[in-house]
């Protein structure tokens, strides 16, 4: 019975916070009302994750400057090269909370499927120097690392974008803003697992209350209705099991996404898991979608 209270009160945890700063920012101002709203979509939590055990042989760390940022920001992103020189290389872009040294696992999946994986920490997370992200400053950040990625692995064709959960919304942005300025650094395809349609979408999922938090919330992360517009062929993957984000959220994105596309829902994955679960499945996915389109082989292991 304690358990299932801890997990209704975590449900309710955004409406609950949401409303109470809601009454009390509004007599001094929407920014504070926007501040708070930003802290709890991103719940950065600080310090090295309890489970990173050290990183691996071969991961190199790097810090990520750009003209973009002011005195004292800077990316901190980790690079893990394939064995094979010319290998697909990927942009992983986390969720909330976590930063990559709670990453490591599903990084380590990723690069074990053959691909070069370029990781970063959004400003205020990790050791990635900036104040509290924002919607806007996660997007630039991507743009930033999209730029080294490209100087990483020079052909298009072999260079994905990954987005997971909060991530994946982060991701289509980036592909969409990728399609509709050609000459920038273009992508071979997208992928995006555990992630929704739109920030309001899955708070009122989670949530469950008659009250919608649709017009209170300042971040919207709007997936839906970009994901038509990303031009590359786009792989949705989802855990059948998501407590956190339900599985329909991808088969809405499904839907709206244009050709080539597919949806891999793996049964009884979870939020977090769906990648080891759905090993197989992923690379049969990966090759049959982005091999062809492209008319070379990517080299997957």
């Amino acid at each position: 019975m304690p358990h299932a209270w801890t997990h209704h009160l975590r449900r309710r945890w955004l409406t609950l916070s949401v409303l109470a700063c809601l009454t009390i920012a509004l007599p001094v101002g929407c920014s504070k009302l926007e501040q708070k709203e930003r802290e709890l979509v991103f719940r950065i939590e600080p310090g090295t994750a309890r489970w990173f055990s050290g990183l691996p042989q071969g991961l190199e760390e790097r810090v990520l400057e750009a003209a973009e940022f002011v005195d004292g920001e800077s990316l901190h992103a980790w690079w893990w090269p394939a064995a094979r020189r010319d290998a697909p290389a990927l942009l992983y872009l986390h969720g909330s909370r976590w930063n990559l040294t709670g990453q490591l696992f599903r990084i380590e999946q990723l690069h074990a499927l053959g691909f070069s994986v370029l990781a970063i920490d959004y400003r205020g997370f990790g050791q990635s120097s900036g104040e509290l992200p924002s919607e806007t400053s996660v997007y630039e950040d991507a743009r930033i690392a999209w730029r080294h990625l490209a100087e990483l692995q020079p052909n298009a064709h072999k260079r994905f974008i990954y987005g997971h959960s909060l991530g994946g919304a982060v991701a289509v942005q980036l592909a969409e803003e990728l399609h509709n300025a050609p000459r920038q650094a273009q992508a071979g395809g997208l992928i995006i697992e555990s992630t929704f349609t739109s920030l309001a979408d899955v708070a009122d999922a989670m949530t469950r209350t008659p009250l919608s938090l649709r017009w209170l919330l300042s971040q919207k992360f709007d997936s839906l209705s970009k994901i038509g517009q990303v031009g590359v062929p786009v792989l949705i993957a989802h855990g059948t099991d998501d407590r956190y984000v339900p599985s329909r959220f991808s088969e809405e994105l499904f839907a709206a996404a244009s050709e080539p596309k597919q949806l891999l829902l793996i049964e009884g994955g979870t939020h977090n898991n769906s990648l080891r679960m759905g090993r197989s499945e992923y690379l049969r996915a990966m090759q049959a979608l982005f091999q062809a389109p492209a008319g070379i082989s990517i080299g997957f292991n």
